[in-house]
C-alpha cells in the first residue's frame, strides 16, 4: 500500500486539477484529452513490464540509472541519470507553485496570501505571502523525507487515499447532476486559444477557432499525448524505494499498473467534469480562471470547493513527497557510484537517509515559488523529456538483459521493443516541430531550460567521469 501510494502520489499532482483549464481543454478538448490520456496509460503499462522485469534483477536505488549502467556502460548511465533527475526534481517546484493557487481559489476575494513584497514574471504577480507558504511546505516535506521513508510513506498513503475519495466523489456528482450536460463539452477537440484571445472571441463565437478536420483532431490528441511521460512520471519511482521497503518484487507490475490506471481515471474525470459542468468553459479558460474549481462549485456548492481544495492539496503534497524521495534517492545512487560529487551520497547517521541529496532537492525546489506559476509549462516540458529518456533506457536495457540471460518471454521482448519505439516517439514530438501540428512541441523557454540543463550536465560529467564505476 505504501509503495502504491508513492507511485500514485507522484503520478497525480497539481496538473490533474489545474491543467484542465490551463492546457487540456484548450489544447485537446474533452475528446482529445480522453483519447490521449488513455493512449498514454496504455503506453506506460507497456513500459511498466520492462520495469517489472528489471527491478528484481537490480533492486537498488537508482532504478533506470542502475539498469543503464549495467547494460550500456558508464557514459550512457550518466546521460540517463542526469535526465531522470530533471524528470523527478522539476515536479517538486511545479507542485509548490500550485499551493498559492489553492488558497487563492478557495479564499474568494479575501486574498489572504497577497501581501508583502511582490513582482511580476511573464504576466503573473508573485507575492511574498504565497512564496513563504510554499517554501514552508517544501521545507517541511523535505524534513519528513530526511527523518525516514517509512514515516513519509504513512503520510503519503493518507494523502493518496483522500485524493482518490475526492476525485470519485466529484466524478459521481458530474454523472448524476442535471447541471452537467454533454452539450457543454463543445468544442469537443479544443480550440486555438491564442487566436481566439487575439480575436476577442467568446463561447458563442468560438466555432471558427475550434480544432476540426484530420489535422486539427490529430493536433488535439498529440498535444496532450506528447506530455504523457510527464503526466504519468512517478509510477517508475518504485525502483527508487526498492532498498527501503520490504515488498515482493513480483508485485511491481501490479502496483505500477494500478497506479497508472488510477492516474488515467483522475486526469480524464477531472477534465470531463470541468467542461460538462460549465456551458461557457471557453470563456473561463481564456480568462485564466480555475475551471475545475468553478465546475465543482456549480455542481456541489461550497462542498464542491472544499472537495477540490482537499483533493488538490493531497495531490500537491503527495507529489512533493514522492518526487522528493525519487529525486534524492536517485542522486544518492549516482553519487555512490561516482557520477555525482561524494557530498550527494552522504547518509544521515541517525535516520540512514541521503540527507545532503535531500537538502539539494529542497534548495532547487525553492525556485518554484520564486518563479511563479507561469513557469509550470516550462517545468512540464523538462519533466516530459527527462522521463522519455528514462523510459527509453529502461526498455532498451530490458532487451539487452533478456538477450544476455535468456530468461524473458516473447511477450516481454515485444513490449520492450514497443516501449523503445514510443519513447523515441515522445522525444520527437517534444523536440522537433512537425508541420501542420500546433501546440505539440516545446516552447521557446523550454528549449532554453533544456540547453542550460545539458550544459550543467556537461560540467558535472567532465568533473566526475574519472570516478565513474560500473559495479
Amino acid at each position: 500500500m505504501h509503495v502504491w501510494a508513492i507511485a500514485f502520489g507522484c503520478v497525480i499532482g497539481w496538473g490533474s486539477f489545474i491543467n484542465p483549464g490551463k492546457k487540456f481543454l484548450p489544447n485537446s478538448g474533452v475528446a482529445g484529452t480522453a483519447i490521449a490520456m488513455a493512449m498514454g496509460a496504455l503506453v506506460m503499462i507497456i513500459i511498466a513490464f520492462s520495469y517489472a522485469y528489471m527491478v528484481p534483477k537490480y533492486p537498488k536505488a537508482g532504478g533506470e540509472f542502475t539498469f543503464t549502467k549495467m547494460c550500456f556502460g558508464k557514459n550512457m548511465a550518466f546521460i540517463c541519470g542526469w535526465f531522470l533527475v530533471v524528470a523527478y526534481l522539476t515536479n517538486v517546484p511545479m507542485n509548490s507553485t500550485a499551493i498559492g493557487l489553492i488558497v487563492d481559489g478557495l479564499d474568494g476575494s479575501a486574498d489572504i496570501l497577497k501581501w508583502g513584497f511582490h513582482y511580476n514574471i511573464a504576466g503573473f504577480d508573485i507575492y511574498l505571502g504565497e512564496m513563504l507558504l510554499a517554501m514552508f511546505i517544501l521545507l517541511l516535506f523535505g524534513y519528513l523525507n530526511i527523518i525516514g521513508v517509512q514515516k513519509a510513506a504513512i503520510v503519503q498513503t493518507i494523502l493518496s487515499s483522500l485524493l482518490v475519495i475526492c476525485v470519485f466523489t466529484l466524478c459521481l456528482a458530474g454523472i448524476f447532476s442535471a447541471k452537467a450536460k454533454g452539450v457543454n463539452m463543445q468544442p469537443i477537440w479544443g480550440f486555438d486559444k491564442s487566436a481566439a484571445i487575439a480575436a476577442k472571441a467568446t463561447t458563442s463565437t468560438i466555432d471558427p477557432f475550434a480544432r476540426a478536420g484530420t489535422a486539427g483532431i490529430l493536433s488535439a490528441i498529440l498535444a496532450t499525448f506528447a506530455i504523457a511521460p510527464w503526466a504519468y512520471v512517478g509510477f517508475d519511482a518504485i525502483p527508487q524505494a526498492a532498498e527501503e521497503f520490504n515488498f515482493s518484487f513480483k508485485k511491481v507490475s501490479f502496483i505500477m499498473i494500478i497506479a497508472i490506471l488510477f492516474g488515467c481515471f483522475v486526469y480524464i474525470s477531472n477534465n470531463t467534469v470541468a467542461a460538462a459542468a460549465l456551458e461557457n468553459w471557453p470563456d473561463r479558460v481564456m480568462a485564466g480562471e480555475w475551471v475545475l474549481l468553478i465546475a465543482a462549485d456549480e455542481l456541489l456548492g461550497t462542498f464542491g470547493k472544499v472537495l477540490i481544495g482537499v483533493g488538490v492539496s493531497c495531490a500537491v503534497l503527495s507529489g512533493i513527497m514522492g518526487f522528493y524521495l525519487a529525486s534524492s534517492r536517485l542522486m544518492y545512487s549516482m553519487s555512490r557510484d561516482g557520477y555525482l560529487p561524494k557530498w550527494f551520497g552522504k547518509v544521515d547517521k541517525k535516520y540512514g537517509t541521503p540527507k545532503n541529496a535531500m537538502i539539494f532537492c529542497v534548495v532547487v525546489s525553492l525556485s518554484g515559488p520564486i518563479l511563479g506559476r507561469e513557469a509550470l509549462g516550462w517545468f512540464v516540458d523538462m519533466s516530459a523529456i527527462g522521463a522519455s529518456i528514462g523510459y527509453f533506457f529502461t526498455c532498451a536495457s530490458t532487451l539487452v538483459t533478456a538477450r544476455r540471460e535468456k530468461d524473458a518471454t516473447m511477450f516481454l521482448k515485444i513490449m520492450a521493443i514497443v516501449g523503445v519505439i514510443f519513447s523515441v516517439t515522445f522525444m520527437v514530438l517534444q523536440l522537433i516541430p512537425i508541420p501542420g501540428l500546433s501546440g505539440v512541441h516545446f516552447g521557446k523557454e523550454s528549449y532554453i531550460m533544456l540547453v542550460i540543463w545539458v550544459a550543467l550536465g556537461i560540467v558535472f560529467y567532465l568533473r566526475e567521469r574519472k570516478f565513474f564505476t560500473t559495479e
